[in-house]
């Protein structure tokens, strides 16, 4: 169904409510944020940090997505505070080897990276957490997504918690519609922002692990050609090396940040997450088909302020 100029309008308002609250969730010093906070303090901190996400990404495209993904598992953990980054010491079980992330997120070294060259412009300034924001940011605006200013001036957390990570706040795969949406409303976030954010599956890569259950049991809610597809390089047996094996989120446009994500869902061609909730009769999970006619959906998904 064709939509009205007004109602796209409609729909990128929505989308870009979204992302400025994920950038928002958790965030008691969210009033303090600018996006001029660098500005006289280290004005080179976006040349430092895009020339390094640049490099990692032309030297593999899924990266991208993986710093995408881990500043949203920040984000979802306590806010958007850089605890993720945290290695375990003698007094606290950090964030990375909960169950959630553990040989799962990426990007660490990336980030390190990027983090060694800013401090040799600006040392002792700028915040890892900004510095995951903002490596977000550029991650999609270099896979061809949008740009937008980053809001600065997060503190970085001086501790993490394994607890807080394995507490299931973070959304899952294997997820219920209803869990799902708990999730989100648990971080101030409505059904209609976890519909927009899902749009930042158009890039990176998923594990066998993840979309098996879907490609072997949900017959209903997948393409049969497709599910085939992901079959042959994901065997239902699980407990074996192959549960690594990845496949594209987006088969269409996997380097591209675009809105196919969504089209892939509707014709029930998605690895997991909302492709089995597209038939629920649910309003709002059919805002997929309103997202999907739209041609750059994420000043609607991840502008997150």
């Amino acid at each position: 169904m064709a939509l009205s100029s007004s109602s796209s309008s409609s729909a990128a308002n929505i989308f870009v409510l979204s992302l400025f609250m994920l950038f928002l969730i958790g965030s008691s010093n969210s009033a303090q944020l600018s996006e001029n906070f660098y500005v006289k303090k280290c004005p080179s901190v976006f040349n430092a940090v895009k020339s390094v996400v640049h490099s990692a990404v032309a030297k593999e495209a899924r990266m991208g997505g993986s710093l995408l993904r881990l500043f949203f598992h920040d984000c979802f953990v306590n806010g958007c505070d850089g605890s993720v980054l945290l290695d375990d010491t003698s007094s606290f079980k950090g964030e990375k080897t909960a169950p959630p992330n553990s040989n799962s997120l990426r990007g660490f070294d990336v980030i390190d990276a990027i983090k060694s060259k800013v401090e040799a412009v600006c040392p002792g300034v700028v915040s890892c957490a900004d510095v995951v924001a903002i490596a977000a940011r550029d991650s999609v605006a270099i896979l061809g997504g949008p740009y937008w200013k980053v809001k600065l001036g997060r503190r970085d957390s001086k501790t993490a918690s394994f607890n807080a990570a394995n507490s299931g706040v973070i959304p899952s795969p294997f997820s219920s519609l209803s869990d799902l949406i708990s999730k989100f409303q648990a971080q101030g976030l409505s059904t209609k922002d976890m519909v927009a954010l899902s749009g930042a599956h158009t890039i990176g890569k998923a594990k066998c692990s993840t979309f098996r259950q879907h490609v072997y049991n949900e017959t209903n809610n997948i393409n049969s050609l497709f599910a085939k597809a992901r079959q042959r390089n994901c065997p239902r047996t699980s407990g074996t090396i192959r549960d690594n094996n990845v496949a594209v989120l987006d088969f269409k446009t996997p380097n591209q940040f675009d809105n196919l994500y969504y089209k892939n869902l509707i014709n029930k061609k998605g690895s997991f997450i909302l492709t089995r909730f597209y038939s629920v009769e649910d309003p709002q999970i059919h805002l997929l088909e309103l997202t999907a006619t739209i041609k750059r959906p994420l000043k609607m998904t991840l502008l997150m302020q």
